[in-house]
């Protein structure tokens, strides 16, 4: 299992240290970054959060998965290797 998890349908005005906050909840997180527009700075609705072990990327996958976080309901799953 990986420790990274992806977030998707995130609130567009969910900020990286309120998606980090949200999934503290689980365990300690490492790094919480909600994905921008290039060009507008805008967010995409989706960003990646990563912990310090897998066992808590599982649990936040098995717990927060479709939970209701900044006024939407968010889907966790496990993140997938980027394709270059």
């Amino acid at each position: 299992m990986n420790k990274k998890v992806f977030v998707a349908k995130l609130n567009f005005k969910t900020t990286d240290e309120e998606l980090k906050e949200y999934f503290e909840k689980v365990g300690p997180v490492e790094s919480a970054k909600v994905i921008k527009d290039y060009e507008s700075g805008r967010s995409k609705g989706f960003g990646f959060v990563e912990y310090e072990t897998p066992e808590h990327a599982t649990q936040a996958i098995e717990t927060l998965n479709n939970t209701e976080f900044d006024e939407r309901t968010i889907v966790v799953s496990e993140a997938k290797q980027r394709r270059r």
